[in-house]
């Protein structure tokens, strides 16, 4: 009897933390849209909602962990429920960047050559902005005061990408480790990866602080600075989950709550962490280099 009852697909009990997790959303981006607008109760809005979702992560992935340690998700079905939903939510972060990604070229391809003139659709550039000059980056703007410079590829960029890439084989390595049961080189692959991602973090602050005080470049300098900011913002923040989520695994790591056969919540923050790799890769090849 037992050993079908461990076969059975477990269905978890009617849950609240869904909703309270929508809550804590909801509380955010209406915070951050009254707090763009200048709307004194903004940002205290968003502190409320990052904090009520930090309390809801901590309690839905403490249960999640909970229900693995007693023995209730270790089946093939409910493996494979776990690893489709971490595919379908890195899917809908393709789809996030993809947004981002398809306005960049959107400003380079059709919106700044119509309206300097260099493409077929000339009515743009007569009509609308007869002195506009097409170039990317976009300096030169009498709407606002733009960047003195780009941000060059050569520098931070680039390191930050050899990093990347770096903390890319520590994974895997400690990925390889656990399953092999090479406990002392998991653990220390795993905090090599977690602080090449603080370090990551570090050089992209001080880079945001050179593009800030010396270049001239933020998110109101037009539409280079935009797009800027939003995807390599983006990209900070989900190296930072991801950062977080590295500590996480880590900890569980050293309680020994994995092994070579029941692992998945390493799989799944692996998954999460190569696929910023290849978004930065993409960065840095469409909005530094190029």
């Amino acid at each position: 009897m037992e050993q079908n009852d461990a076969k059975k697909y477990y269905l978890p009990s009617p849950s609240s933390w869904p909703v309270k997790g929508s809550i804590g959303l909801i509380c955010i981006f209406v915070g951050a849209a009254n707090w763009m607008h200048d709307v004194f109760f903004g940002p205290y809005l968003v502190l409320f909602g990052f904090l009520f979702l930090m309390y809801v992560v901590y309690g839905w992935f403490g249960l999640v962990i909970r229900e693995n340690r007693a023995g209730l998700l270790q089946n093939d079905q409910v493996d494979r429920s776990f690893r489709w939903g971490m595919c379908w939510f890195i899917f809908s972060e393709v789809c996030f960047f993809s947004c981002f990604f398809g306005a960049l070229f959107y400003v380079r391809l059709i919106a700044l050559p119509n309206l300097g003139g260099t493409s077929s659709y000339t009515e743009s550039h007569i009509l609308i902005w007869p002195s506009f000059q097409s170039a990317w980056p976009l300096f030169k703007n009498p709407a606002f005061a733009g960047p003195k410079s780009v941000m060059e590829a050569w520098g931070i960029p680039a390191i930050n990408t050899l990093i990347l890439l770096t903390s890319g084989v520590t994974i895997t390595i400690a990925h390889w480790a656990l399953l092999k049961s090479r406990r002392a080189i998991m653990l220390v692959s795993q905090f090599a990866t977690i602080l090449l991602g603080v370090l990551f973090l570090i050089l992209q602050g001080f880079e945001y602080t050179e593009a800030y005080l010396e270049k001239g470049l933020t998110l109101g300098s037009g539409i280079y600075g935009t797009t800027f900011f939003m995807l390599t913002g983006f990209h900070g923040l989900h190296v930072t989950i991801g950062t977080i989520g590295l500590c996480v695994i880590l900890y569980r790591m050293f309680i020994r709550d994995f092994n070579p056969h029941n692992h998945f919540a390493f799989e799944a923050i692996a998954w999460y962490w190569h696929f910023v790799d290849v978004v930065w890769l993409l960065l840095f090849v469409l909005v530094y280099w190029l």
